[in-house]
């Protein structure tokens, strides 16, 4: 018998009270009885009887309470509550009171009702719990997770602690830990289909894709007909490129449900990876009619919409980007968001960082346009990077981000939205071959003296980048794929940053990598290095974008559906001159990308020969620093 058979069971039994309960304590005691099983009314009787009999009796006044709260009379609740509470402080009574209080809304109340219990009694795991409650309601989420941790040390089998602490770890994105809580949770009640649902995506979100299989099964096997759960299914065989079976479970979702956004959004994903764009459009078309404000879908259709070219529908559609689940932070400034409709001539406008580093260093192209338009320019950039854009062209104030210190600024604009806002379109691309500030000299003389005499080509490598990007599986690759390469006739240097365990130990094998990573203490330094080598090659990371604005040679290499920047079918760029891309075929395998680049890199290395002046430290490529510097 599970706990709903229990319950149902309970509530059918009809308690008759006996001419034994005549004193307020059994009157009391059989009310509560009464309680458990429905008999709402009865329980009343029995409270009244008590209270007749003993009108200050504490117990009797706590049961009308629970007999009000029943009836959802909150107020009621309270009242009696109360009553009982003057009389004697017994952590139970305030237990129901700051339930009802919560009922009633009045949180603050409720959540001091709990802690005074608490105080009284530490160890009642209902009590925390109940607190828990509260603090979720209240937007306390930490806190809220160390009153649960408390109810489950005290009662390590309170199943609804359990999984609502599972549920809010979840939510907050910690996944490991609900992990540990569903399972918890899972012990104490197994074979739940709602549990089998949450934590197969919980699993999905921490790369464990065959135990969210397992978990889809099984809930598929308690509910085939929940529509959510074969779109999950599907989205972890797309995640392996297993096409058809991705599509059989996409199918099957929307056989059950054929007007779910998500479900033809990951549908269109799919078709997207196959390179099969006309059908993917369709079926955003189809996910944007039934939903026009998806943000996910809005998010997904501008992002391929870009990839096929495609910008003027791309660049409005990113701006859906706030409200997708992709990781960013709307600021909310009071003052208004400039998209290029409005003059800034004489105004002061603010340009801030809102996404990865790459992006930022692909999208500072636009700034020097920006003071163009006779702005005053503040640039706000992640601190990594900050010391990097000092001295940027056209801009007259930088702060890193976080700065306690805001200078006064008249309006504001997302690096990310400045392509919308110049109206950006394939042809008109702004491409400079260099346009971040030039590299100290000093510094580029101090790479000169650790790389020693260059009488041979330096290449620079990098591959892998984020390890907890999405789409890093598709991006990064082992270091030891790169092996043949290794035995051209070139210096090596490992412009890679926090290598993976895998990798630390290959590279110091490999004699002919010169590990420098100690000495890569920020971006500065990492141009300074690049300005001194004659290639880099890397997979798609921040790197490439430095590389690529620094104006100095690269070579990217790239998953057959790359990021849409990279566009399809061209082995150059419009946005980095100096770009070279080497790109994977359907296949999505990276050794034949390997193979091509051999093949390149041994004709490039055949035709190179040193000059005299590489005996001197070059200066970086760079765009000439005529505007005012920036300030820190």
């Amino acid at each position: 018998m599970n706990r709903h058979q229990r319950r149902t069971a309970a509530k059918s039994a009809k308690i008759t009270p006996g001419p034994h309960a005549t004193t307020p304590a059994a009157l009391c005691e059989l009310g509560f009885s009464l309680l458990q099983v429905g008999q709402v009314a009865e329980a009343e009787g029995c409270s009244r009887q008590a209270l007749t009999q003993e009108p200050d009796y504490a117990d009797a006044m706590h049961l009308m309470g629970i007999v009000a709260f029943h009836n959802r009379q909150y107020d009621h609740a309270v009242e009696w509550i109360a009553l009982a509470l003057r009389q004697v402080p017994k952590p139970e009574y305030l237990l129901s009171l700051g339930n009802a209080l919560q009922q009633l809304g009045r949180l603050d109340e409720a959540l001091k009702a709990y802690d005074r219990g608490v105080m009284f009694k530490p160890e009642d795991a209902e009590l925390w719990k109940s607190m828990g409650n509260v603090l979720i309601k209240m937007e306390r989420s930490d806190e809220a997770v160390l009153s649960f941790q408390h109810a489950l040390k005290f009662n390590p089998r309170h199943l609804e602690a359990a999984s609502t602490c599972a549920q809010l770890l979840f939510n907050l994105k910690r996944y490991d830990e609900a992990l540990a809580l569903f399972n918890q949770s899972d012990e104490i009640e197994p074979g739940r289909v709602g549990l089998f649902q949450v934590r197969g995506i919980c699993f999905e979100q921490t790369m464990r894709f065959e135990e969210a299989l397992a978990d889809y099964n099984r809930a598929l096997q308690l509910d085939p007909r929940h529509a959510e759960t074969h779109c999950n299914v599907g989205v972890v065989h797309l995640r392996f490129f297993r096409f058809d079976e991705a599509h059989a479970c996409f199918d099957r979702s929307l056989k059950l449900n054929p007007k779910q956004p998500t479900t033809l959004t990951n549908k269109a994903l799919a078709l997207v990876e196959q390179h099969r764009f006309d059908e993917a459009f369709v079926l955003y078309a189809k996910a944007l009619a039934i939903d026009p404000d998806n943000p996910s879908t809005r998010w997904n259709f501008a992002m391929h919409k870009l990839l096929t070219g495609d910008f003027e529908t791309g660049w409005a559609g990113r701006e859906a980007r706030w409200k997708a689940n992709v990781g960013l932070i709307e600021r909310n400034f009071t003052q208004p968001l400039w998209l290029g409709q409005e003059s800034i001539a004489g105004k002061t406008i603010l340009l801030h960082a809102d996404e990865g580093l790459g992006d930022v260093l692909h999208f500072a192209r636009y700034v020097p346009m920006v003071a163009a338009l006779g702005a005053r320019v503040i640039l706000e950039v992640p601190g990594a990077i900050h010391s990097l854009m000092l001295g940027m062209s056209g801009v007259t104030h930088g702060v890193p981000r976080g700065f306690p210190m805001m200078p006064a600024f008249d309006v504001h604009c997302p690096l990310s939205s400045l392509p919308l806002a110049f109206r950006t379109r394939l042809e008109t691309i702004p491409a400079p071959v260099a346009y971040l500030p030039a590299v100290p000299q000093a510094l580029c003389e101090e790479w000169q003296s650790r790389l020693g005499p260059h009488d041979r080509f330096r290449v620079g490598l990098v591959w892998s980048g984020n390890r907890v990007h999405k789409n890093d599986h598709n991006r990064s690759i082992a270091l030891q794929a790169l092996s043949p390469i290794l035995d051209l006739d070139a210096t090596f240097v490992s412009l890679q940053k926090d290598p993976r365990d895998q990798d630390m130990v290959f590279l110091r094998e490999r004699a002919e990598i010169l590990d420098v990573s100690e000495h890569l203490t920020d971006f500065v330094a990492t141009a300074a290095l690049i300005s001194c080598l004659d290639l880099v090659i890397t997979v798609d990371t921040s790197v490439a974008h430095l590389v690529g604005a620094l104006g100095c040679p690269v070579w990217i290499m790239l998953p057959f559906t790359p990021d849409y920047r990279w566009l399809l079918d061209r082995d150059d760029s419009p946005w980095y001159p100096t770009a070279r891309l080497f790109r994977q075929t359907e296949t999505r395998d990276y050794a034949p990308v390997i193979d091509r680049i051999r093949t390149e890199l041994q004709n490039l290395i055949g035709a190179w020969r040193p000059t005299p002046e590489m005996a001197e430290a070059p200066l970086a490529a760079s765009a000439s620093p005529d505007e005012p510097a920036l300030t820190s």
